[in-house]
């Protein structure tokens, strides 16, 4: 995902820009062997969840406009982020959840329950999102995106489709025109 960034945004990115989990891990063994824990016992909270948190941060006081932090659904991860949003200012973070909405032939219907179940259960872990980028290969009815926003407490406005594309760089011209900026 990387490449694409840096092709969207014109700016050529640094190894910095790219956090993975091997290295998130691997600052956290070598703080361990430094003995900067104390021979505390090394757990995911606090330890895993700081780092990650060390590593946002660390664009503070740059030049650096926006950092964009895409997670998996590892505790750690999930943890470290939702603890973001509680010591940064409420204005300074948002939350985007990138879903599907998986097409039934049989049926020939949307179907939300995925997306509402995903919802609840990033709010179970304390992270409201405040956007819902909808993959679909089929167009978003205003009357599903109504449901969803109902159904996941977010804006009718908040729900985005994400739709299919031809060309890569269409992506970010479909998103505008779907009000994500």
């Amino acid at each position: 995902d990387l490449g694409h960034y840096e092709r969207f945004i014109d700016e050529n990115l640094t190894k910095n820009s790219s956090v993975t989990t091997g290295k998130i891990y691997s600052s956290v063994i070598e703080k361990e062997r430094r003995g900067e824990y104390l021979g505390k016992t090394v757990q995911v909270i606090p330890h895993i969840t700081n780092e990650i948190k060390e590593k946002i941060y660390s664009f503070e006081n740059t030049d650096v406009d926006i950092v964009i932090t895409e997670i998996g659904g590892t505790i750690g991860d999930i943890e470290g982020i939702r603890q973001v949003g509680i010591e940064k200012p409420k204005e300074d973070v948002i939350y985007v959840h990138v879903t599907l909405l998986p097409y039934i032939a049989g049926s020939n219907e949307l179907k939300s329950k995925p997306t509402q179940h995903s919802v609840k259960e990033l709010q179970s872990l304390g992270i409201k999102p405040d956007i819902l980028v909808c993959r679909s290969e089929l167009p978003i009815l205003d009357n599903m995106k109504q449901k969803i926003a109902l159904y996941c407490n977010v804006r009718p406005e908040s729900v985005i489709q994400n739709s299919t594309v031809d060309n890569l760089y269409a992506v970010p011209l479909m998103l505008e025109k779907e009000g994500l900026t």
